[in-house]
C-alpha cells in the first residue's frame, strides 16, 4: 500500500523567493555551446564567410569550416540561403533543406540574424516525418470544434500525443502568482499521473520564461548530452557571447537537465502557449529515452500551438461575452425600477442569482447613501460598514480584488467563512458607496510536485545550487483564502459596478429635479461623478453641467456653470457639435414631445471631432407633467478605435501571408491554401468572439495579437510547404 504524502498546514501557498539569485542571473541564451545532434555555423552576411562553428562541424560536415566561405565548402547551401537575405530573419527563424560538403549530404537547417549582425545557420539530418497534410488539418478542425477551455487542453494534450509519440504530454497553465498546474495529460498507461499536481513558480525561472515567448519551442534530445562548445568562444563580429534565443540546437541550462534527470525524464520537447502577448501555460512532452523531432513535425507543433493560444483567447473572450449579457440584464431591470418604482436598489438584489452568479460569488453586498443591502452569505452589518471604510482607503483601481482578505487585513480574519475572499467596485464618488461580492474560505489540500518550499538544494559552497530532488507527491492545506478572482471575474465586476455607477447617476439627477429641497447635496453628488452630465429644468434652462462635461468642452471649461459666459439654456450647446442642425433638430424633438434620444455625435474640440452617446430623457412627475431633462454623454473614442481595429483586422488578415520564396508547384499551393484557410478560419472566429467579449478600451490590443499569431502561423506553415517543395516529404491535399 502506497504511503500518503506528506501534508503541511499552511494559511496561504506563498512560497515566497528561494535563493534562486544565480539561476535568474544565469545567461542561457549566451552559453556557447549546442545540443550535438548538429551544427552550428555563425556567418559573416555580406559573403557567407563561417567566423564560428560549433566544435563537431568538422566532423559532422567532413571538413574545416572555419574562415571559408559556404560556396568553397560545396553543396548548395550558400544558393539556397541568397534569396532569403531580404527576409526579416530575427523574429522567427526561416527554414531551408540544403546540402552541404563535398559529398552533398542534405540537411534540414534553419537560419535567423542574431542581434549584433551575422546570420546563424544551424543544420540537422532529416529525419523520418509523415505526410502533415491530413494530419494538421485534421487537428486545427478539432482545436476549432472545442467550446471550453478544459476540452481544448484535453484535445490539445491528445494530438500532440498522436502526433510526436512521446510517453507524456501535459499541457500547464500558470496562474496569477506563476505557480503552474497540470490542466490537461496524456500518458503511456505504467506512468504515475501528473494531472492536477501544481509546481511553484521558482521551477521556471524568470529568465527561461522570457525565452519562451521569443523561442516558442526547445527540444532536449538526451539529458546525458555532452555540450559542444562554439569555437571561438566569442563571436568575431561582436567580441561577446553569441546570442541563442533562436536557436533550436542551443545547449540547455545544467540546472534544467539536473532537474530532468531528477524527475527521471530522458528528452523533452516543451511548446509555448501565448494568450493576448503573454505567456498563458505551456505543452511539456517528456519521454524515458533519447528522442528528436525532425523539423517538419516541429513546425506542426508550433503552428498547432499558434491555434491553441487563438482557441484561448476565443474562450476566454466568449465566457466574457456571456457575463456581459447577464449584466445587461441586470441594468434593464434596473432603469425599469426606477421609472415605475422610483429607485433601482430592489431590483438588484430581487433575483440574487442574478448578482451572484456571473461572479460566482456566495454573498454581495451594496452600501450606498448609509444603507447597507445584501443577499446571500456576507458579514453582519457592522463589519460591511468596516469593510466599506477598509475600501475607501483601498481607492485608485477601478475593481479591489482579494482571495485572501484576512491575511491582507488580519482584522478581518474572522470573517473567513464567509468572506475570505472580497471583491468590490465604487457605485460612486461618494465615500463609503460600494458594491461587494463574497467567497468563503475554500479549504483546500493543494498537491504540489514535490515540496514547494524546497525548490532547490545548497551545497556546501553557496554558489553551488542544484534543482529539488523530490518530486513526490507534496500536500498542503490552504486555509484562509477562497477561490481565486479571475481577470474575468474583475471585468465583470467592473462593468456591473460601471452600469450601476450610471443608474445612480441617473437616480441622482432624477431625484435632484423632484427634490429641489436637497439640489445642493445632489448637485455635488451629479458634479462629482465620472459620466459627463447636464440636467436642465422643464424649460431647458440648465442646472447643473458637471466637472465631467466641462472637460469635454475645454474652451469653456470655466465658464458652463457660470450664467455670464457658458450656456444658459439648452439651446445653445448645438454650436460645439458637427452635426449643429441635425443635433438642433433632436434636440428640440426631445424638448417639445418628451421622447428619449440616444445616438452618437461629435463635440468639436482642439484635436479635431471627438465621437460621443448621447443619452437624453425627459423626467415626469405625471404623465403630462415634465419636471426636466437629464442629458449623458459617453466618450465613444475607444468604441471607435475598437471598430478600427475590427475594419483593419478583416480588411488585413491576408496581408503578408503569401508565399515569398516565389511560384510553388500547383499541389504545393493548393495544400497551403487548404492549411491557411483553417488558420484563418480559426483567427476570423476568434476576432469575432474577442470583439462581442472584450472590454471595448482591449480590442485593438487582442485583435492585434489574434493579426500576429495568425501571420505567424501562416509564415510556419510557409516555412512547412517550402521545405517539402525543397525535397521533404510531399504534402497531398487530404480528402
Amino acid at each position: 500500500m502506497t504511503a500518503a504524502p506528506p501534508i503541511a498546514r499552511r494559511s496561504l501557498p506563498d512560497l515566497g523567493q528561494p535563493d534562486l539569485s544565480s539561476c535568474e542571473r544565469e545567461p542561457i541564451h549566451l552559453v556557447g555551446a549546442i545540443q550535438p545532434h548538429g551544427v552550428l555555423l555563425l556567418l559573416r552576411e555580406t559573403d557567407l564567410t563561417v567566423v564560428q562553428a560549433s566544435a563537431n562541424a568538422p566532423a559532422l560536415l567532413g571538413q574545416e569550416v572555419l574562415g571559408r566561405d559556404l560556396a568553397a565548402l560545396g553543396g548548395d547551401a550558400a544558393e539556397r540561403i541568397a534569396p532569403l537575405l531580404d527576409q526579416p530573419l530575427d523574429a522567427l527563424p526561416v527554414p531551408l533543406r540544403c546540402s552541404l560538403g563535398r559529398r552533398g549530404p542534405v540537411f534540414d537547417g534553419l537560419l535567423h540574424r542574431p542581434p549584433g549582425g551575422g546570420l546563424v545557420l544551424e543544420l540537422e539530418r532529416p529525419g523520418e516525418a509523415p505526410d502533415l497534410t491530413a494530419l494538421v488539418e485534421r487537428a486545427l478542425a478539432a482545436i476549432l470544434g472545442t467550446y471550453t477551455l478544459r476540452m481544448l487542453c484535453e484535445e490539445t494534450a491528445r494530438i500532440l500525443r498522436d502526433l510526436l509519440g512521446y510517453d507524456r504530454v501535459m499541457v500547464y497553465r500558470f496562474d496569477e502568482d506563476g505557480h503552474g498546474e497540470v490542466v490537461a495529460e496524456q500518458r503511456r498507461a505504467d506512468l504515475e499521473p501528473y494531472l492536477g499536481n501544481r509546481y511553484p513558480a521558482a521551477d521556471i525561472p524568470q529568465v527561461a520564461r522570457r525565452l519562451y515567448l521569443r523561442n516558442r519551442l526547445r527540444m532536449l534530445v538526451d539529458v546525458q548530452y555532452a555540450p559542444v562548445p562554439l569555437v571561438p568562444r566569442l563571436s568575431p563580429l561582436t567580441g561577446e557571447d553569441l546570442d541563442l534565443s533562436l536557436s533550436v540546437l542551443r545547449s540547455v541550462s545544467p540546472m534544467h537537465v539536473q532537474y530532468m534527470k531528477n524527475m527521471g525524464v530522458t528528452a523533452t520537447l516543451v511548446i509555448s502557449l501565448l494568450v493576448g502577448g503573454r505567456l498563458w501555460g505551456l505543452i511539456a512532452c517528456h519521454h524515458a529515452a533519447p528522442r528528436t523531432v525532425p523539423y517538419p513535425l516541429r513546425a506542426a507543433c508550433e503552428l498547432l500551438a499558434e491555434a491553441v493560444g487563438t482557441r484561448l483567447a476565443a474562450l476566454e473572450s466568449f465566457t466574457q461575452a456571456q457575463a456581459e449579457l447577464s449584466v445587461r440584464r441586470l441594468e434593464q431591470r434596473m432603469i425599469e425600477a426606477v421609472g415605475r418604482e422610483g429607485d433601482w436598489r430592489g431590483a438588484l438584489f430581487d433575483q440574487p442569482q442574478t448578482l451572484l452568479q456571473p461572479l460566482n460569488a456566495n454573498g454581495a453586498a451594496l452600501l450606498f447613501e448609509g444603507r447597507v443591502l445584501s443577499t446571500g452569505e456576507v458579514p453582519g452589518t457592522g463589519a460591511l460598514r468596516e469593510i466599506g471604510a477598509w475600501l475607501d482607503t483601498q481607492r485608485g483601481a477601478p475593481v479591489i480584488a482579494q482571495a485572501a482578505l484576512g491575511l491582507e487585513e488580519p482584522r478581518f480574519a474572522g470573517l473567513a467563512p464567509a468572506a475570505a475572499g472580497l471583491l468590490a467596485t465604487p457605485v460612486s464618488e461618494s465615500p463609503g458607496e460600494w458594491l461587494v461580492w463574497f467567497r468563503p474560505e475554500q479549504t483546500q489540500t493543494v498537491i504540489w510536485g514535490g515540496d514547494p518550499f524546497k525548490p532547490v538544494v545548497i551545497g556546501d559552497d553557496p554558489t553551488q545550487v542544484s534543482p529539488r530532488r523530490s518530486f513526490a507527491q507534496w500536500c498542503q492545506i490552504v486555509e484562509g483564502r477562497a477561490e481565486t478572482w479571475t481577470p474575468t471575474d474583475m471585468a465583470t465586476a467592473r462593468l456591473i459596478g460601471d452600469t450601476v455607477t450610471d443608474v445612480v447617476l441617473q437616480f441622482r439627477a432624477v431625484r435632484m429635479l423632484i427634490a429641489l429641497d436637497q439640489l445642493d447635496q445632489v448637485r455635488r453628488q451629479v458634479g462629482a461623478a465620472g459620466q459627463a452630465a447636464v440636467v436642465a429644468d422643464a424649460e431647458g434652462r440648465i442646472l447643473l453641467a458637471n466637472a465631467a462635461f466641462t472637460r469635454l468642452l475645454p474652451a469653456l471649461a470655466t465658464g458652463l456653470e457660470d450664467a455670464a459666459t457658458g450656456p444658459r439654456w439648452l439651446e445653445e450647446l448645438p454650436p460645439h457639435f458637427a452635426e449643429r442642425a441635425d443635433f438642433a433638430m433632436r434636440l428640440r424633438d426631445v424638448l417639445q414631445t418628451g421622447r428619449s434620444w440616444r445616438g452618437e455625435v461629435h463635440l468639436r474640440t482642439p484635436r479635431g471631432d471627438l465621437p460621443l452617446l448621447v443619452r437624453a430623457d425627459a423626467v415626469f412627475s405625471s404623465p403630462d407633467r415634465v419636471l426636466g431633462y437629464v442629458f449623458l454623454f459617453t466618450d465613444l473614442a475607444c468604441r471607435k478605435a475598437a471598430e478600427a481595429a475590427r475594419r483593419r483586422f478583416q480588411d488585413g488578415i491576408l496581408d503578408g501571408h503569401r508565399l515569398r520564396a516565389g511560384p510553388l508547384e500547383s499541389k504545393s499551393d493548393l495544400v497551403y491554401r487548404a492549411l491557411l484557410q483553417s488558420v484563418l478560419e480559426n483567427a476570423q472566429l476568434a476576432a469575432l468572439e474577442i470583439t462581442a467579449g472584450v472590454e471595448v478600451s482591449r480590442i485593438p490590443e487582442m485583435l492585434e495579437h489574434v493579426r500576429i499569431s495568425a501571420a505567424r502561423a501562416a509564415q510556419v506553415l510557409e516555412g512547412m510547404i517550402r521545405h517539402a517543395a525543397q525535397g521533404g516529404p510531399a504534402p497531398r491535399p487530404s480528402r
